[in-house]
């Protein structure tokens, strides 16, 4: 295919013309013959604000944690892993009445904090999904008592992989929009990763020093909705497409672009275990993911788990949330499902869903434990050793998933009126 650049207007009818799998290998080809001048041409766009006041309580390589709490901060500490991808750890945190954060303080969970993932310079380029998850073990570390931790998108993956490394220092676990079973059903990203080679992925780091840079992936999912439709999708805000906006809804419809063109990148090695193990492998769903030394095995993830899935989202297909439901070993009574009429990015700054589903994830983090549960919390020490843990992480296998209890029916959320 010759070079065309992205906005030729040549490039897209080609890309019309061929085979979804062609067309997604051609695109990323095509991706990874730009050059870092063509990024460094880009106006730089501004860091998004939190809209919440917050305090940074500890740096580390990989993250920084910040601390939201309010009054006195009693209570269990709640913990969000934001996403480590496209768009920063602001999406639990976006604007007033679109923040994840206001509804968890409001819920009553005042002990609240955030992971955020920092955006790699050049010497973070091996870091890798082990660097990572070691460093929120320290971060986890800091509360002297384990966490109710809530994990969003590809943090929801993260919070999974932590929670069955370290399951006595997590009480209880959130996964909202999280890509565990990628087999499960089919997505944008799963098949972007399934009809790409690996090595179309290796080239696009060499632009960024060996870090995929975020602005180069911004090409593949496009920029922000120009209409205010789409905004409004998106945010779950009421109005038809001849509504005219307000002047704090114009505003708000600006602070939504403006952070969705702002972007992070990401440690080359980091990204491409990412790609090969959890999206062309789905090693985490077949039991052969290794983290810090230990098979991971779903199954011996026993403690209580909520599944929040997204009915409209394009990006990670609800199938591929709720079927970690017949993954993990999580009794039926500690385990619920809900899917939530919703995109993706509408699970964590959608109105409806912060105003109607996630005060009842809070009511499901506040109810009392079984006694079964704590006596199981109080006795876990993580996961044996494994004997082969002392080789690197093998390749995959033909292993079936562990059993697990059988999926609780989702609770779903009506469509709005």
């Amino acid at each position: 295919m010759a070079h065309l650049p992205f906005g030729s207007a040549l490039f897209w009818p080609m890309m019309a013309a061929m085979s979804a799998s062609e067309a997604t290998s051609a695109f990323v080809h095509q991706m990874a013959r730009m050059t870092a001048a063509d990024i460094a041409l880009r106006p730089e766009v501004p860091r998004p604000d939190w809209a919440s006041r917050n305090r940074l309580t500890v740096e580390l390589p990989t993250l920084l944690l910040r601390d939201f709490s309010v009054g006195d901060g009693s209570g269990p500490p709640t913990l969000i892993c934001a996403p480590y991808a496209l768009h920063g750890a602001t999406v639990a945190d976006f604007a007033p009445g679109h923040s994840l954060v206001e509804v968890l303080l409001a819920q009553g969970r005042t002990n609240l904090h955030v992971v955020e993932w920092r955006s790699a310079t050049p010497q973070m380029r091996l870091f890798t999904i082990d660097t990572l998850l070691a460093d929120l073990n320290v971060a986890v570390d800091e509360f002297g008592e384990p966490v109710d931790l809530i994990g969003l998108c590809q943090g929801g993956w993260m919070a999974l992989l932590y929670a069955a490394r370290f399951p006595s220092k997590v009480r209880r676990l959130v996964i909202a929009g999280a890509p565990i079973d990628v087999a499960a059903g089919d997505s944008g990203l799963s098949r972007l990763a399934s009809q790409t080679p690996i090595n179309m992925f290796a080239e696009l780091l060499k632009v960024g020093d060996g870090r995929l840079l975020g602005q180069m992936m911004l090409d593949v999912w496009g920029p922000a909705p120009a209409d205010e439709a789409g905004v409004r999708h998106e945010l779950q805000i009421e109005g038809g497409k001849t509504t005219p906006l307000s002047p704090d809804e114009a505003a708000l419809h600006q602070r939504f672009r403006d952070w969705y063109d702002w972007t992070v990148d990401l440690p080359g090695i980091y990204y491409l275990e990412v790609v090969q193990w959890l999206y062309k492998e789905n090693r985490l769903a077949q039991g052969t993911f290794f983290a810090l030394g230990h098979r991971i095995d779903l199954a011996e993830v026993k403690l209580p788990l909520l599944l929040l899935a997204g009915a409209n989202d394009k990006l990670i297909a609800p199938e591929q949330v709720l079927s970690t439901a017949n993954l993990v070993g999580t009794a039926p009574e500690d385990l619920e499902t809900i899917v939530a009429p919703s995109s993706h990015l509408g699970l964590f700054m959608g109105r409806n869903s912060l105003t109607r589903v996630w005060p009842d994830i809070v009511a499901w983090l506040d109810r009392p434990e079984h006694a079964s549960q704590g006596e199981a919390s109080a006795t876990s020490e993580g996961p044996a050793p494994d004997p082969v843990a002392a080789e690197p992480a093998p390749g995959p296998a033909a292993a079936e998933p562990a059993p697990g209890p059988a999926a609780a029916e989702p609770q779903a959320f009506p469509a709005d009126a």
